[in-house]
């Protein structure tokens, strides 16, 4: 299929995707019917159950699903270009199990801001990784990935630790959460992810053709003239405040910051300047249609990060194998 017909595709899919996703639900309450007539039939006034399910339950859950998806695919994209490994993203550097420790942290024990808890436990994990996998001035693949591992376990311990010391009430709360979902998603919810989400996004749209030459390497990056310390510094920084935004509403989505960029790479090319936004439209859509089906049982719902994970982790097997990863590295 011509490219430029697959990026038309891309950027407009999001408008049908998250249109068609308002008639989703397990509601018994609320028929097809009704959500269209609520849209192109006003005068046909619907019942203030219909609007309370499509308006301000179905429709911010979208919303901030969508958002949630293209934060963790732009993020994953931007960090797999600082780091020149494509098998980095924000579950893999740990920045999502921080971002989870910081988060469960304030809404148990700590009177803060939880956002601001997790950015600052979301950006500790990052440099931790990095600062582990650091040798001579070098970051290679094998020791990114199990300083990464090494990371995960040392928040995932801390979280397991505010669990057992929270209240049974807090506590269910929080493991619900941790799996990944938006059952509790609101436009409150919304809100607060959309100001520090956006600020994020905003830097790395602004930075977005300095990613690719990052990608080329720290010398080339000198001999265009650019500072690439300082680029990874602010690239880290924002991506960090976006996906912590999103992960303290919404939870730990694994590897989903690793699936989407790949598949934009492989559609679109490498082109950083491009495909960053493909990656949000992309990303946000492809989870939107995942947490349909996640929310189409009846009865019950099964969280949205066991879908991802499901999907996510035979892919990550399979570029790890297609790598040729080894200790030489």
């Amino acid at each position: 299929m011509n490219r430029k017909l697959l990026r038309t595709i891309a950027l407009i899919l999001p408008l049908p995707v998250i249109f068609f996703s308002l008639f989703t639900g397990a509601s018994e309450l609320v028929s097809s019917g009704d959500v269209w007539s609520l849209f192109f039939s006003p005068a046909d006034k619907p019942a203030d159950i219909v609007n309370t399910i499509v308006l301000n339950i179905r429709l911010p859950r979208i919303l901030l699903v969508f958002l949630s998806g293209g934060v963790l695919a732009v993020s994953g994209s931007a960090m797999q270009a600082v780091f020149r490994n494509p098998l980095v993203d924000p579950y893999i550097l740990g920045l999502s199990a921080g971002a989870a420790f910081g988060a469960a942290l304030a809404m148990s024990v700590v009177i803060i801001p939880v956002q601001v808890s997790a950015f600052v436990f979301g950006l500790s994990a990052v440099g931790l990784s990095y600062l582990m996998a650091l040798k001579n001035r070098q970051v290679s693949i094998i020791s990114l990935i199990l300083s990464g591992i090494i990371t995960n376990g040392i928040f995932t311990a801390l979280l397991t630790i505010v669990q057992f010391i929270s209240d049974p009430f807090k506590l269910q709360s929080i493991v619900h959460w941790i799996m990944g979902n938006f059952q509790n998603a609101s436009w409150q919810s919304f809100n607060l992810a959309l100001l520090p989400a956006l600020a994020g996004l905003s830097v790395l749209f602004l930075l977005r053709w300095k990613l690719n030459l990052l990608a080329l390497g720290d010398v080339e990056a000198r001999s265009a003239g650019a500072n690439p310390v300082r680029i990874k510094i602010w690239v880290l920084i924002a991506a960090t405040l976006a996906s912590s935004a999103v992960v303290s509403v919404s939870g730990i989505i694994g590897l989903y910051g690793l699936i989407i960029p790949h598949l934009v790479r492989m559609l679109f090319g490498v082109n950083n300047k491009e495909t960053l936004i493909l990656n949000f439209m992309l990303g946000g859509s492809f989870l939107v249609l995942i947490d349909d089906i996640s929310r189409s049982f009846r009865g019950f719902e099964i969280p949205i990060g066991v879908f991802t994970m499901l999907l996510c982790a035979p892919l990550f097997i399979w570029l790890l194998k297609k790598t040729n990863v080894g200790w030489q590295q």
